[in-house]
C-alpha cells in the first residue's frame, strides 16, 4: 500500500525524505518515455523532459491525467533505483484530488514503498511542498495538483526542478491556457470524443500542435 496521506510536519520530520544527496553525484538528466510514440516523436528527446516543469492544463481532474506519466514514473523508479546501494528515489504526489488505488498502480510497477502522498492544508504550504521535494534531491518526479498559483512561484518550482534534475509536474485548470507559464512543456488534456485528446501548447526544441494518439 502506498504511505498513509502525510502531513507537511510528517514529511519534514523523515530525515530520509529530506537528506541532501552527495555534492560529488552530478545528477542525471534522462529524458522518459510517455509510453506513446506518436507522443514521444512531437517531445525535445523522445520523452517527458527531466529537470524541468511540465504544466498540464485540465479540463477536470480525473481524465487520465496520471496515466501519461506512469510508464516514466515507473522507469524513473527503476533505472535511478538500479546500482545504489541505498534505497531507489521517491515519488511524490501533492494534493492529489483523489486517493490514488494502490493495488493498480502496483501493478503498473511502482515501488509503492518510496510511493510519498502529501495532503497540505493550503495551496502555499502544497507549493511549498513541492519546491522542498524538487530542490531535495532524492525525489525523481514530484506531481502537484493545483487550482492556481502565481508566475514567481512557478518560476520557483522550474529552478528547483533544473538544480535537482527532478521531473516536475504541475495539473492546472484550463483556465490557464492563455497566462504565461515558465514552464519548459505545457500541454492541454481535454476530453475527445473516443479517447483523451493532447494539445502541447509550449514545447521547447519540439512540436506544439494537437497530437494524434490513435498512432501511438
Amino acid at each position: 500500500m502506498p504511505r498513509e496521506p502525510a502531513s507537511l510536519a510528517d514529511v519534514l520530520a523523515d530525515a530520509r525524505v529530506w537528506k541532501l544527496k552527495d555534492a560529488s553525484a552530478a545528477p542525471t538528466r534522462p529524458v522518459w518515455s510517455t509510453g506513446k510514440r506518436a507522443l514521444d516523436a512531437r517531445l525535445p528527446g523522445g520523452g517527458w523532459p527531466t529537470a524541468s516543469l511540465i504544466e498540464v492544463l485540465l479540463d477536470d481532474t480525473g481524465m487520465g491525467e496520471v496515466q501519461l506519466f506512469l510508464p516514466a514514473l515507473v522507469e524513473c523508479q527503476r533505472r535511478i533505483g538500479q546500482g545504489r546501494t541505498e534505497e531507489g528515489p521517491w515519488l511524490v504526489w501533492i494534493a492529489p484530488p483523489y486517493e490514488p488505488y494502490a493495488p493498480a498502480l502496483a501493478q503498473q510497477g511502482i515501488e509503492l514503498g518510496r510511493l510519498l502522498i502529501v495532503r497540505p492544508a493550503s495551496a502555499t504550504e502544497a507549493l511549498w511542498a513541492a519546491e522542498q521535494a524538487l530542490s531535495s534531491g532524492v525525489c525523481a518526479a514530484v506531481l502537484l495538483w493545483l487550482k492556481g498559483t502565481d508566475d514567481r512561484w512557478l518560476r520557483r518550482l522550474k529552478l528547483a526542478a533544473e538544480a535537482s534534475g527532478a521531473l516536475g509536474v504541475l495539473f492546472r485548470p484550463e483556465r490557464h491556457r492563455f497566462e504565461s507559464s515558465p514552464a519548459s512543456l505545457r500541454l492541454a488534456v481535454s476530453r475527445g470524443v473516443h479517447e483523451t485528446r493532447i494539445d502541447l501548447l509550449k514545447v521547447q526544441g519540439g512540436r506544439p500542435g494537437p497530437v494524434d494518439l490513435s498512432s501511438a
